[in-house]
């Protein structure tokens, strides 16, 4: 079964797909949830109601990943560089579990603004 989730964060909406990760199945399983949106550099993160230890940590993420952030209990949406960046990388602040994708446009988030009501909640299909 796929695991597609909404997200909305102030005026952007955008919809991701899980994977298989325990990680993922975690968030699944503590959806809905809502949380103040930040931002570092083009990364949109907020703190869930989770706390898990790293999976299959990622330095360096893609256009359009989602990820959880142990340190910060944190949801994390990439569509760009960060501070951290080198180069043309994606880096996060440190090492990442990788949860999904976007499955549409990540630059949508560029739209997203610290202090943004951010809403994920499931998609349930029929």
């Amino acid at each position: 079964m796929t695991r597609r989730i909404r997200i909305t964060a102030g005026s952007v909406t955008a919809v991701a797909e899980l994977n298989d990760s325990k990680t993922a199945y975690a968030i699944w399983n503590a959806l809905p949830f809502t949380a103040e949106a930040n931002t570092w550099g083009d990364e949109v993160y907020f703190t869930v109601p989770v706390k898990l230890s790293l999976e299959n940590g990622k330095d360096v993420v893609n256009v359009g990943d989602i990820g959880y952030w142990p340190p910060g209990q944190a949801f994390c949406i990439f569509f760009g560089r960060t501070p951290m960046s080198r180069g043309e990388e994606i880096r996060p602040a440190s090492a990442v579990t990788v949860l999904g994708r976007q499955t549409g446009d990540a630059k949508v988030f560029k739209g997203v603004k610290d202090g943004d009501r951010v809403t994920v909640d499931k998609i349930h299909d029929s």
